[in-house]
């Protein structure tokens, strides 16, 4: 019997309730639906100091972040645009992920990886995800084929003012059953060749 697929979230901003993190949560909240286990690493979390090779690792989010991706078999990377790329803190968070060079999955080995980018227009925030996506192949990942570019000022929320139009949930949604889907293929993959 396979075990539960594991699924981080990392992103968002130093603010809580920003775009990036909902659409994060639309995510999370689609793969605990098709029985994943989830976990969100944002906002305060993400602060932690800027990312120093060989040294000890003491901050205990840096810790947290390298533990939950270490155990993951996806993660979902969201950003918002700042200036045409990811935001200062999802890089440093990810530059944590160095850590990993030497685990038995190094970096994002093995694993699934959606990519979600939200920017004040279109143009920054494509740029941002295509960025992302070059992030994820650098770190050893597979973005998913689809990945999420979201334009806050053109995207349009729900009557509640928090969830998303139709199109941006669809696509959220689309992506997660993705990155949930190459999870169970992985686990299935891999219980076939220990048998």
């Amino acid at each position: 019997m396979q075990r539960g697929i594991r699924i981080v979230g990392i992103g968002g901003s130093s603010g809580p309730g920003s775009t990036v993190e909902r659409a994060l949560q639309v995510c999370l909240n689609a793969a605990e639906d098709l029985g994943a286990d989830v976990r969100l690493i944002n906002g305060a979390e993400l602060a932690m100091p800027l990312y120093t090779p060989r040294t000890d690792m003491t901050n205990q989010h840096a810790i947290a972040l390298i533990r939950e991706v270490a155990e993951s078999d996806a993660v979902i990377i969201a950003s918002p645009a700042y200036h045409g790329t990811v935001s200062g803190l999802v890089k440093n968070a990810l530059d944590h992920l160095e850590e990993l060079r030497d685990d038995s999955r190094p970096y994002l080995s093995g694993r699934a990886v959606g990519c979600i980018a939200v920017g004040q227009g279109w143009q920054g925030a494509v740029a941002t995800l295509a960025t992302l996506r070059d992030v994820t192949h650098a770190l050893r990942g597979w973005p998913t084929p689809i990945g999420v570019a979201v334009s806050s000022k053109t995207t349009m929320y729900g009557h509640d003012g928090q969830s998303f139009d139709t199109h941006v949930q669809d696509q959220l949604t689309l992506m997660t059953q993705q990155l949930v889907e190459f999870a169970r293929m992985r686990q299935a993959l891999l219980a076939s060749t220990t048998c």
